[in-house]
């Protein structure tokens, strides 16, 4: 087993659920990853230490979901200067998901963090593998082999409505 190079962090085990999205899409691209807890609130001191050391650790991309006040993307951005991908998580104690999106999203300038759709997991590990495939063009290559799939699927499902009589009359020249 190599080394990790892409950090999955979130808040609280209540928010796996939605991180696993990440985990899995990266599993798929051959991206090796770890993912643990990290509380910006009740484990401040694993919060620094963790984005202190990421980079030395050989991690090159992080991914940080959080809910409720969703301050973990923004603590761990404003520690590294590794690329940060922030996941709203829509929690039990949330509003709606708002206060979590508005957190990630709203960074002071200086501390960017990137960030994806409330529960967007998935979308974050793709973020993640398409900055990884810069000077990766294996990855890259997987990375276009997986927008060939999806663009299959979606015409797949166009020439399904097609068969079953429904008026579609817009087709792409």
């Amino acid at each position: 087993m190599t080394s990790p190079i892409v950090g999955i962090i979130m808040g609280s085990d209540s928010d796996l659920p939605v991180m696993q999205g990440a985990a899995d899409i990266l599993q798929q691209f051959g991206i090796e990853y770890e993912i643990t807890l990290v509380s910006a609130h009740r484990t401040p001191h694993r919060l620094v230490a963790y984005a202190e050391q990421a980079r030395s650790r050989g991690l090159q991309v992080i991914i940080a979901g959080a809910g409720g006040a969703a301050h973990l993307p923004g603590m761990v951005a404003s520690i590294t200067t590794l690329p940060v991908i922030g996941v709203p998580v829509k929690s039990s104690n949330s509003i709606d998901g708002w206060d979590s999106i508005l957190s990630i999203l709203q960074m002071p300038n200086g501390v960017p963090v990137a960030t994806v759709a409330l529960n967007g997991a998935k979308n974050a590990g793709i973020l993640a593998a398409q900055i990884l495939s810069i000077n990766n063009p294996a990855l890259a290559d997987r990375l276009h082999g997986y927008k060939q799939q999806i663009q299959s699927e979606v015409e797949n499902k166009i020439q399904k409505m097609k068969s079953s009589g429904l008026n579609n009359q817009f087709d792409v020249g």
